[in-house]
Parts: structure tokens; C-alpha cells; sequence
């Protein structure tokens, strides 16, 4: 009981806290906030055993609304190459993430009739791990990817890769060695971007005439009404609407023609853009979410407003669970050293009280330590050596993949618990 009014009065604390910045995309100062989740140590800098002891950098995290673009997103920029110069997440390693990108890449394949004559680029690329699936169909491809270490592995995999930052003099020089692009893909990319105009118009630089931008990103109003607050973090800088980014867009001359909802990453938004002389080819899919999101209210704070309070009750019914688990003698485990554990671990103040290990299919985050809470992240075979009795998906979007790799530790008795987006014991 202890620990729950200790976290209800943080929660509390957390959410008076303001702050005044000047919006990524328009400029404006005039920001309201939605969410504090205070000082927060960066989601993906896993720590180290030697440096276990260190004191880690931490930031305030607080999400804010822009009344002038509609743009919802984080005050503080982090500098990227402290974020991305070394990163440890790896596309490669999720099942889901293999099949959705290779059902993306055959769609664009035959939507777009791309043969050996086209050029792709992926922005953000990672470690090749969408970009292969060009490969039987012999398709050029270039990969932008700052992580060095991922780049190289990319690189090791045959996928050629350009290890910089992409912006428009990133462009530009692609474009001056006559490398400009059929199809530029962007997954999970937007977000990140600190310089959004600078980048928005490397696009229009880097695209052809009659070529295709193909975006994917969390979708802010699923991230609203499925509660998935810690999808927030440092390398999280931005959260969009349709609406937001059709004003981005269209600010560089490049419009957005269609759009897909998909269920990846707990609701995203796929868009395609392309240079504004193609409003023929606008579709009625891109028109109807438009006016949904009129509708909604998505360019209002009022849309927002409650976020904080869903936030803090989803805190409070998860740690009276943990709490009443351990009480009883059971032990816990996490599964997934995602951003997203790290943030719900330290937001709901969740340590090595309650869990005791984290499990991971990463071998580069095995051995290494949850940012903040320190706990010890380890290889999935040490589920069924220790058969915690409940095991904690802090990687929930992939909850479905995980409980299937997880099956002899069910059919053993084990329980899995998923916080988000609504608290529930399978």
C-alpha cells in the first residue's frame, strides 16, 4: 500500500509541472500541455554492469498540444546523435515486424510495378531488416541509418547503407550523384525528428517527379484512446494526426494522396505523399479521416484533456496487482527491454521490489540493465529455468507473438499480465 501512495503522490506532483517551447512544425509558442511524466532517464540507453552505479542523464518528458498546427508532442529535444549514434533496438528480432514489413514491401512491389530500373530509399532503415525484402525482386536499394552499429550489420546483410542523418543536404548530395528516389519508406521515422521542415523538405528534394513517400508512425488518436502513455519517451518527439501532418506537408509542396490505419505498434497510420501537382490523385480514404478527425476534435486540447487522468488510473490498478502478487509470495517477471517498459518501469515506479528479471530475444541487450530501475534484463531461456509465476509483457504490441513463444511457459501454469491499453491477466 506503501508503494501506491508513493506513486499517486509523483503522479500527482508530476502533472502540475509547465513549461514554454516553441512548436517543431509552426513555430508557435503557444503550447498547452497534456501529460507531465516528469524526469525520465532515456528509454534506450540500457545500462551497462560497470556502469550500474553511474548517475544516468535524465530529462523532463512532458507532452504538449499546439492549437496552431495541431501538432501534439514532447518539449525537450535530446540531441539525436546522443539518442541514435548507438542504438539497441533491431528491427530483425520481432517476428511481426518481419511479416508486416514484407507484406508492405510485396504491395508497393505490385502497386507501383517497381522493376530493377527503380530506386528505393529507406530513411531510418535499421538493420535492413525491410529493405531484404526487395532483394528477389532485384530492386536497387539504399538504406539511411545514423546508428553505427546497426548500419553495419545492415551493411554485413548485402543491404547498401548510407550511415548519416537524413535531412536536405543529406538530399541534395544523393540527388547531385543522380540517386533520387522512386519510393522513399519511413517506418517508425517522424516521430524522431527534431528539424521536421528540414527534413519534410529533404523529401521533396530527394523524390522524383511522379514518386511516392510511404510513412508509417503511431497514430496519436490511437495513442489517446488506448491509453499507450508510454509510447511517450525522449526519442518520441512528435505525435500525429492526419491533420498535423497534412499541414506539414503541404508547406513543402508535397501532399498527402492516401492514407491506411494499421494495428502495428498498438494503431499507426500509414500515409503516402506525393508532389503537390498530383491532387488528382487524392483519395476519398485520406478526405473521410480528415473529417473524422474535425469531428473528433483532434484539432482541440479538449480532445486530450483527460489523458492524464486515464494515465494515472491505469497506474494505480496495475501496481495494486503487482503489489497483492508479491504479497502473496508469487514472483514476477518482465518480458521486452522496449522503450516502452522502461518508460511504464519508471513512471509507475516498478523496480527489482517487484520484478525480478526482464526477458529479451536481443543478444545485444542481454546482460545490460533497465534504464532507471536497473533491472537485469537476461535471455528468454531463463523464464522457464526460474517459471516466475506471472510474467509482465512490457512489450505489449507484440503481445500475441510473445505469448506464442512462450507457450511451454503457459502450458507450465505461468500467467501473463498486460497493462496496456487495458489491464488484463491471461
Amino acid at each position: 500500500m506503501e508503494l501506491l501512495k508513493t506513486f499517486t503522490k509523483r503522479v500527482l506532483v508530476k502533472h502540475t509541472m509547465k513549461q514554454s517551447y516553441s512548436c517543431r512544425s509552426c513555430g508557435s509558442s503557444n503550447l498547452e500541455i497534456i501529460l507531465s511524466l516528469g524526469i525520465m532517464p532515456l528509454s534506450n540507453a540500457l545500462v551497462s554492469k560497470e556502469d550500474i552505479n553511474k548517475q544516468e542523464n535524465e530529462y523532463p518528458l512532458d507532452l504538449v498540444f499546439c492549437p496552431e498546427c495541431s501538432l501534439v508532442q514532447i518539449t525537450v529535444t535530446v540531441d539525436p546523435k546522443i539518442l541514435f549514434s548507438t542504438y539497441y533496438y533491431f528491427s530483425s528480432f520481432s517476428e511481426t515486424m518481419l511479416k508486416h514489413s514484407k507484406k508492405l514491401v510485396d504491395k508497393l512491389v505490385k502497386e507501383h510495378n517497381l522493376t530493377e530500373e527503380n530506386l528505393v530509399v529507406e530513411i531510418a532503415s535499421n538493420d535492413g531488416y525491410l529493405l531484404q525484402y526487395f532483394k528477389p525482386y532485384n530492386i536497387p536499394v539504399l538504406g539511411i541509418e545514423p546508428a553505427e552499429n546497426i548500419a553495419k550489420i545492415a551493411t554485413e546483410k548485402g543491404i547498401q547503407t548510407l550511415c548519416e542523418f537524413f535531412n536536405s543536404e543529406t538530399a541534395s548530395k544523393l540527388k547531385a550523384e543522380n540517386k533520387s528516389a522512386d519510393v522513399i519508406i519511413g517506418n517508425n521515422v517522424l516521430a524522431h525528428i527534431a528539424g521536421l521542415n528540414d527534413f519534410i523538405e529533404g523529401i521533396r528534394i530527394l523524390l522524383k517527379d511522379d514518386g511516392i513517400g510511404v510513412f508509417e508512425f503511431p497514430y496519436v488518436r490511437d495513442m489517446i484512446d488506448k491509453n499507450e502513455f508510454d509510447t511517450i519517451y525522449h526519442e518520441h518527439l512528435s505525435y500525429y494526426s492526419l491533420t498535423a501532418l497534412d499541414n506539414l506537408f503541404k508547406n513543402h509542396k508535397l501532399i498527402i494522396v492516401d492514407i491506411e490505419r494499421t494495428a502495428i505498434h498498438g494503431g499507426s497510420l500509414r500515409i503516402k505523399t506525393m508532389h503537390e501537382q498530383h491532387q488528382d490523385k487524392i483519395t476519398q480514404n485520406k478526405k473521410l479521416l480528415l473529417k473524422e478527425e474535425k469531428d473528433l476534435g483532434l484539432r482541440h486540447i479538449n480532445f486530450y484533456q483527460n489523458f492524464a487522468n486515464q494515465v494515472k488510473q491505469n497506474g494505480i490498478e496495475l501496481k495494486n496487482l503487482l503489489t497483492k502478487i508479491k504479497a502473496e509470495g508469487k514472483s514476477i517477471a518482465g518480458y521486452g527491454a522496449a522503450a516502452k517498459g522502461a518508460v511504464l518501469t519508471n513512471y509507475f515506479d516498478i523496480g527489482n521490489e517487484i520484478i525480478d528479471f526482464v526477458a529479451d530475444r536481443n543478444p545485444h541487450k542481454q546482460g545490460l540493465f533497465m534504464p532507471g530501475k536497473k533491472i537485469p534484463i537476461v535471455s528468454p531461456d531463463e523464464i522457464l529455468e526460474k517459471q516466475p509465476e506471472y510474467l509482465l509483457i512490457l512489450a505489449w504490441n507484440f503481445a500475441k507473438e510473445i505469448i506464442e513463444q512462450q507457450s511451454d511457459y503457459q502450458e507450465r501454469g505461468g500467467k501473463f499480465i498486460i497493462p496496456i491499453p487495458n489491464l488484463k491477466v491471461i
